[in-house]
């Protein structure tokens, strides 16, 4: 690992991301089991490396797709704070007027084409806006973020197939944190790395440590670099791990039964991202605990604003229930 050439100043600017996913996500999970938030609500503690490091290799005017659990992409490629959460709490301030919710935040202006509540359907997005980016000749490139359980789906190898055959500027970003929904993955699929699968299309396929920060940025940009030279696509495998459930609250519907040892939780948990980059770069001299304090701060007032702006903002109204609404023919 070469994070030497990492500059403080990037390095700072990822902590403060990983800060900003880990509670923004704890808030959002605390709030929805005080009963504040309506619907589900999928959150991603544990697994902040992968959209920071990603993201931090990509321009404003790249493409991303998410997925059901997609807070931290959307705050990773720059996604605002409060209209994020005043979109989750249904609120008419939120980036769909409320009428998305957690799984269908979109901000074209930022580059973020959508959360995506269907199992891998942002393959097939993005590599659209990678062909579109490729067609126009602009430059841009395009991430598509799904889970392990996405990579079983039809869609998946479709989309490689096109962007390597048409060496599409792409990167799909496989965050495998070992779960499909309540199903381990090695029960469910044929390979044991998931980035084996770049072979039969004839890409490059990287397995990365999903909860190191530096490392996910150093390979991401590796990869942007080479779909911008016109080389196409690259399957990057992230290994990672959820801490807390498929869903915050499933235990209300699960009872006792687990799906997961807990021993493997607390492994995971002292795999902790954020807490390996404190450990790494404090120990380096690279920054010090007063920095990292003040970032932390700076975040839980962000947050804490966030939340007021969401809890202070209006419903839609109801005759505004089809406003925005549109289908495709």
């Amino acid at each position: 690992m070469a994070s030497a050439e990492v500059s403080k100043e990037k390095l700072l600017a990822m902590y403060r991301t990983m800060q900003t996913i880990r509670q923004f996500e704890e808030r959002l999970r605390d709030l929805f089991k005080e009963g504040k938030i309506p619907g589900f609500v999928h959150v991603s503690i544990g697994e902040e490396a992968t959209p920071t490091g990603v993201c931090a290799a990509l321009t404003e005017k790249d493409y991303i797709t998410s997925t059901h659990r997609g807070h931290g992409h959307l705050i990773a490629k720059g996604g605002k704070l409060k209209p994020m959460m005043a979109e989750i709490f249904g609120k008419r301030t939120g980036y769909c007027k409320g009428k998305g919710g957690s799984m269908h935040i979109a901000d074209f202006s930022l580059g973020i084409l959508g959360a995506n509540g269907i199992v891998g359907a942002g393959l097939p997005i993005a590599t659209g806006a990678a062909l579109a980016a490729k067609v126009r000749g602009s430059g841009e490139v395009a991430v598509c973020f799904f889970g392990d359980g996405a990579s079983n789906e039809g869609t998946f190898h479709e989309s490689l197939n096109l962007a390597s055959a048409w060496k599409l500027p792409v990167i799909f970003v496989c965050e495998n944190n070992l779960y499909g929904e309540f199903t381990p993955g090695k029960d469910v699929t044929s390979v044991k790395d998931i980035a084996d699968r770049a072979r039969g299309h004839d890409m490059p396929g990287v397995i990365v440590n999903g909860n190191d920060v530096v490392e996910v940025y150093e390979t991401a940009v590796q990869a942007v670099e080479r779909a911008r030279r016109g080389e196409g696509p690259t399957l990057l495998e992230c290994k990672t791990y959820r801490w807390e459930g498929h869903v915050v609250g499933e235990e209300a519907f699960l009872g006792k039964r687990s799906y997961r040892p807990q021993e493997e939780i607390a492994e995971w948990k002292r795999r902790c991202p954020i807490a390996m980059f404190e450990s790494r770069f404090l120990a380096r001299g690279t920054c010090t605990q007063a920095e990292l304090d003040a970032i932390k701060a700076e975040v839980k007032r962000e947050v804490d604003e966030a939340v007021a702006f969401a809890l202070d903002s209006p419903f839609p109204k109801p005759e505004e229930a089809l406003e925005d609404m549109f289908a495709a023919a």
